[in-house]
């Protein structure tokens, strides 16, 4: 169980760290890479290539701004792509939220909501838990706790008013 994370700066760690330690804490093997689909264009596409070949389910691809690396991950890979738009211009990532939403016919991208790379994590999970039982599981496993946690919560309002 393999998924692999780009991030067009480094500047986006901050972002994307939430994501790694999520997938990571389920046993899923994470190849992260700093690949710019402007500034590095080539070593982008051999990773790319990279990852076509060494078991990964899953990439998900962060950027801010224009936000092209997930379109151009997914132009050269049919492999899932999901794309985080992450806030950091002056539109705060709406203008990253619509550059990954508005992908042309043929060459989807998963998109989560701005700054959302928890759920990118919890996406992917849910891809690779088709084919991986444990996976599933574990994640069946994680709903239970947080409805848990929820109604906890939910019982300390109650019992305070």
């Amino acid at each position: 169980m393999r998924v692999a994370i780009i991030m067009g700066s480094t500047s986006d760690l901050p972002k994307v760290e939430p994501a790694i330690t999520i997938l990571k804490d389920f046993g899923v093997e994470v190849d992260v890479r700093c690949l710019s689909a402007h500034r590095a264009h080539k070593g982008l596409s051999a990773f790319i290539e990279e990852t076509d070949k060494n078991g990964t389910e899953v990439i998900i691809a962060a950027a801010g701004m224009a936000a092209a690396l997930p379109g151009v991950v997914a132009s050269q890979t049919v492999l899932p792509v999901i794309g985080v738009p992450l806030s950091g211009s002056v539109l705060d990532g709406t203008d990253a939220l619509l550059s990954i939403v508005q992908m042309p016919p043929g060459i989807p991208v998963a998109t989560v909501a701005i700054n959302g790379g928890k759920n990118a994590a919890y996406l992917a999970l849910q891809m690779i838990g088709i084919n991986h039982k444990e996976i599933k599981e574990k994640l069946l496993a994680h709903r239970v706790e947080m409805e848990e946690a929820a109604m906890r919560t939910n019982d300390e309002v109650m019992l305070k008013y």
